[in-house]
């Protein structure tokens, strides 16, 4: 996108940018960056940013660069080296949302390329607690450059509707919408992708089992046992569909006093049970991974867009978040179903 740059004698500057498409939302940010970029530098005495847009044929090249001479397919096929963790939960009101956009920024936080796809499309709200409101992607001849927010790459229905307007869509609309997001958003090589998943078992859940059924599920829970009962339902469709279930979060399971006591306005005990009761399906026992506490930071950094896991990060969800990723981020890829690159003769 960066064309022409010269600098005069007398340090003027001059930069040209081409924009991928006329009426680009990013333009006035694109243009205000660089222009900013450029004065910072010792000796330029004034700074000029010309922003034009890109031909078809110069178009062609960027997105043929970007899909690295690939045909258009998804990008996260059974070989990816990506780690896949699809977040789940049986009902909505636990805090799947909030947990998934936080631990994607503290994955980013520990250097690691992440994206995240938001697939509740009848109840996004990832853009709102990532800050990004109102933001829409790039499109360039059918690819879709997701925003960035704190360093993750996101891509949510939120951001192709205008304002607070419902999504009423049937099965088959949501379906085209997960592989869309799937195949036409470019995200680049990434370490970690997290899927925030619609509560319940319905189309969404079965669509991500039949599209990525080697991802790895979590279940979020609250300690709640009549929440616990409906969360263990989440984590078996997925194994229905051929997902492995690795792991139970507790959110909400507690809430610290002044004195040092810990208020379960929730109950407790919910994560264990949803984890032993998902052991028994498998060959591997679930783990619950992390119990996060109620955090009233956790609550203000979903409704302010800056996660609390960067504003205050030794608040004691923001605390238990980040060792959740870098327990996820220390977990070794097993070689099934990946292709190793060589023939036996």
């Amino acid at each position: 996108m960066v064309g022409q740059i010269a600098v005069a004698s007398s340090g003027a500057a001059s930069v040209t940018i081409k924009l991928t498409i006329t009426g680009c939302p990013a333009a006035s940010t694109i243009e205000r960056d660089v222009y900013n970029a450029v004065a910072s530098v010792l000796g330029i005495t004034e700074t000029t940013v010309r922003v034009t847009v890109m031909t078809l044929a110069e178009r062609a090249v960027l997105t043929e660069k970007l899909r690295g001479g690939k045909p258009k397919t998804m990008q996260f096929a059974s070989d990816t080296l990506t780690r896949i963790y699809a977040v789940t939960s049986g009902k909505g009101g636990v805090g799947k949302s909030t947990l998934t956009a936080n631990l994607a920024v503290a994955l980013a936080a520990r250097g690691l390329a992440v994206g995240l796809v938001d697939a509740d499309v009848f109840g996004f709200s990832i853009p709102g607690i990532l800050g990004i409101s109102g933001i829409k992607p790039t499109q360039i001849d059918g690819m879709i450059l997701p925003p960035v927010a704190h360093g993750v790459k996101v891509i949510s229905i939120g951001m192709f509707v205008d304002g607070n307007v419902a999504v009423s869509w049937r099965g088959p609309m949501l379906h085209r919408t997960i592989q869309q997001f799937l195949t036409d958003v470019y995200f680049g090589d990434l370490d970690v992708l997290l899927i925030d998943l619609p509560p319940g078992t319905g189309d969404v859940a079965i669509t991500l089992g039949q599209l990525l059924p080697h991802a790895e599920v979590i279940v979020v829970t609250t300690p709640q046992p009549a929440a616990a009962e409906v969360a263990e339902r989440s984590g078996t469709v997925a194994r229905q569909t051929g997902q492995t279930v690795i792991g139970v979060v507790e959110n909400m399971a507690g809430l610290s006093q002044a004195d040092g006591s810990v208020l379960e306005i929730f109950g407790s005990g919910g994560g264990i049970a949803v984890a032993e009761r998902l052991s028994l399906g498998q060959a591997s026992p679930v783990a619950v991974l992390a119990q996060i506490p109620l955090s009233i930071a956790l609550r203000l950094g979903g409704d302010s867009g800056i996660p609390v896991v960067l504003n205050d990060p030794t608040d004691s969800a923001a605390v238990a978040i980040t060792a959740l990723a870098s327990q996820l981020a220390g977990r070794t890829r097993g070689l099934a179903g990946r292709r190793l690159g060589f023939t036996v003769r």
